[in-house]
């Protein structure tokens, strides 16, 4: 007797839920070959990020399309990209364990990164998955270390009838906050301040401030449940010879119609910023209102949302090509800030600042409840053409009167013998303000405003030609009642319009093993002391693939680089980042070498970053008083082991 043939195993697949009902849509697995090596460079963030400098440092997104809204919790918004954005599920039939590790620098300034994902399945219907992520970096210059530890569990179960998907995860970031370096000649002149010596110890240049840290610590659940309502199909009664096929041979298809939606999601944050050394706060802060001895300032926030919501399902029947949905959201918020015992009476003799106009009504810790009703139309299956569609409506509280709705259309259309991708979208957002751009207070900081709704309109699209290679987007965005950080740290409502245009343009090219992939981003604002944007931003990478017996490999020079512009200044004790109008920062190239390696299920890459360091000028910024990483040497090395 023959040995019976082993059934291969479907590849891994992963998706990520569509808001706020759950719906999977699919998504890759961070296995590709190609650029790894970007992951470890704080700078690369986007074509134009701007960054205090340190890997897992406060940053911001210049190219404005890509940027994230403010939070209702803006203290921690300055950290997202090194928090788990995305919340992706897995289906590995078989058990996945993706393992990263990269590493840099010297004993003074190493900068090592610990990443770690899993995901088995129970049986076919159900996985459970985990994550944890270590960052621990020193910095290149002083008073600049990062130690960052987040860890999670996700699990799901795709059944006929019920569906379960949920996610736990919980961070903990400390940074260490200098200020600045006391001046930029250490970098542009070193001679300058050293007497005519040219070169200078990173480590040796005087920052700001050399006691202070900032922590941020969050949990996030999500607990997503659906019952689905349908009814059993038989797939076939007779075989191809037209003979009846047994009742126990038949294949029994439960088609659901309509599912029942119950959502649950509980987030919570905390943003601590401490100042031990009172002397150089005082040079440091404009304001000083609550103590002069050193600052502990303490800011939480809390939200459980419960949405509930009924869907008919996409695809039941032929005349059913999309689904659709209404829920109704309750929201409940409670905003805890720095408690201040202060007798302000006699501020003058206790050395502090006058506090500012309605800070004394403000209270320490505030409520809201919150409710909004939505609908939502999905198309999500399909080569051809698929769409979504949500409107939210604020009911109950702050965000009565509240609108949001969003669209994204998609669809692949043959031309000349090549297929065209096409996606476009449209936007309305007539917005609250969110509570603590209104309120808040802290030793250095403290505002009560009253502003208006924000209202965003915007619309766009991408084209992808895929023999091409060539990528192209474009899009508008109208801003009203935009609200920002002015040059003296505080929140400001701009009383009028501002528009953005951007458009991005994707080329890739390839002769043999020569490769040369490019990324252009035109932008403007209307307004640029209001919303200042680099108006050009490139990013271009030139590398030879090839493989050597089963080894992939690409070895090549990257480089960024944006336009000079009036580049943000950062504040640490509220982790955001101001307008300025007296220094233009940029058109300065950031360029690595690397060789990036692929063989089987091991990448791996060594690099040279900041290769060009001194070559053309020493302008290393993107935030003012913040110098970028100096030239180092780093590598990483990251395994998928599938069991």
């Amino acid at each position: 007797m023959g040995q019976s043939k082993k059934q291969p195993v479907a590849p891994a697949t992963a998706w990520e839920p569509l808001q706020p009902l759950g719906l999977r849509e699919p998504c890759g697995i961070d296995t590709l070959e190609y650029n790894y090596f970007q992951a470890s460079i704080p700078s690369a963030r986007s074509i134009a990020w701007a960054t205090t400098g340190n890997y897992g440092a406060e940053g911001i997104n210049m190219i404005f399309d890509e940027r994230l809204p403010v939070s209702e919790f803006f203290l921690g918004d300055a950290l997202r990209t090194w928090k788990p954005r995305t919340r992706k599920f897995y289906n590995s039939r078989v058990p996945m364990t993706l393992l990263g590790y990269t590493t840099g620098g010297g004993r003074d300034n190493a900068q090592d990164h610990l990443t770690a994902t899993f995901s088995g399945n129970i049986n076919k219907r159900s996985q459970v998955g985990a994550m944890l992520d270590y960052l621990y970096s020193k910095g290149s210059y002083n008073n600049q270390a990062t130690n960052d530890m987040t860890w999670g569990f996700s699990g799901s179960h795709i059944g006929d009838r019920y569906e379960f998907q949920g996610y736990f995860y919980h961070y903990n970031l400390v940074n260490k906050e200098n200020g600045g370096i006391t001046d930029v000649l250490y970098i542009t002149d070193p001679a300058e301040v050293q007497g005519g010596v040219t070169t200078v110890d990173p480590k040796s240049i005087p920052t700001r401030l050399s006691n202070a840290h900032t922590r941020n610590v969050g949990t996030d659940l999500w607990l997503n449940n659906r019952y689905k309502v349908g009814f059993w199909r038989t797939d076939a009664t007779v075989d191809s010879l037209d003979n009846e096929i047994p009742d126990s041979l038949q294949t029994h298809t439960y088609v659901p119609v309509t599912s029942f939606v119950w959502t649950l999601h509980y987030r919570e944050q905390k943003h601590i910023f401490t100042n031990r050394s009172a002397s150089e706060a005082a040079d440091f802060f404009e304001n000083t209102y609550m103590t002069n001895n050193g600052t502990y300032d303490r800011t939480t926030y809390w939200a459980l949302t419960n949405t509930v919501g009924v869907q008919l399902l996409e695809g039941f029947h032929k005349y059913a090509p999309f689904g659709l949905s209404a829920y109704l959201t309750y929201e409940m918020r409670r905003f805890n800030q720095t408690p201040d015992s202060t007798d302000h009476a006699n501020y003058e003799a206790l050395g502090l600042s006058p506090l500012p106009e309605g800070a004394a009504d403000m209270a320490a810790r505030e409520s809201q409840n919150l409710a909004w009703a939505g609908a939502q139309l999905t198309k999500l299956r399909g080569s051809v053409l698929t769409y979504d569609a949500t409107a939210e409506l604020g009911v109950i509280g702050d965000v009565a009167g509240d609108l949001r709705i969003r669209g994204n259309v998609r669809s692949r259309v043959p031309l000349l013998g090549d297929s065209m991708r096409v996606h476009a979208y449209g936007e309305f957002l007539n917005e609250e303000t969110p509570y603590l751009m209104r309120h808040y207070r802290s030793n250095h900081f403290i505002w009560n405003n009253d502003f208006g709704k924000q209202r965003t309109y915007a619309f766009g699209g991408t084209v992808q030609m895929g023999r091409t290679g060539t990528t192209l987007s474009a899009g508008v965005k109208n801003l009203q009642n935009y609200v920002y950080f002015g040059s003296d740290a505080l929140p400001v409502q701009h009383d009028g319009n501002v528009q953005v245009f951007h458009a991005t343009l994707q080329q890739n090219f390839r002769v043999g093993i020569f490769n040369w992939r490019n990324k252009v981003t035109y932008q403007t604002s209307t307004n640029d002391n209001v919303l200042p944007l680099p108006r050009l931003a490139v990013y271009s990478n030139m590398f030879l693939l090839f493989r050597v017996a089963t080894l992939n490999v690409q070895l090549g020079v990257d480089c960024d680089w944006y336009t000079k512009y009036y580049a943000p200044a950062y504040q640490p004790a509220t982790a955001s980042f101001i307008n300025q109008h007296e220094v233009k920062l940029g058109n300065y190239p950031f360029m690595n070498v690397y060789a990036n390696m692929k063989l089987g299920r091991t990448r791996f890459y060594v690099m040279m970053s900041h290769i060009n360091q001194g070559w053309f000028s020493n302008d290393y910024f993107s935030v003012v008083d913040y110098p970028l990483n100096p030239r180092r040497f780093q590598l990483g090395l990251s395994v998928d082991f599938a069991n």
